[in-house]
């Protein structure tokens, strides 16, 4: 397996980090590291997320990461990271 992030998954890291490093850059530090991080365990196990059948045919799924939304989508043998959000956003 490997990862992938897609420009709008990154996009939404950088502008998570940019919200945060504006009150507590080392707290934002630390967000992104976790955030980058989580997805690894996909690798091994793609399928542990909530699948979210609203997106069918594609197998899209979710994974909550402290407070974060993070959505991915399952491709053959690779795992695009789709999405991420705090949770209190309104989505």
């Amino acid at each position: 397996m490997q990862l992938k992030w897609t420009s709008k998954g990154l996009s939404d890291l950088a502008r998570l980090y940019e919200f945060l490093a504006a009150a507590n850059k080392p707290a934002a530090v630390r967000a992104v590291q976790a955030l980058t991080e989580a997805p690894r365990t996909l690798l091994t196990n793609p399928h542990i997320g909530e699948h979210l059948f609203q997106f069918e045919p594609r197998m899209v799924r979710r994974i909550l990461v402290s407070q974060y939304e993070l959505r991915y989508e399952v491709v053959g043998d690779t795992v695009y990271v789709l999405r991420l959000w705090h949770t209190r956003e309104d989505r």
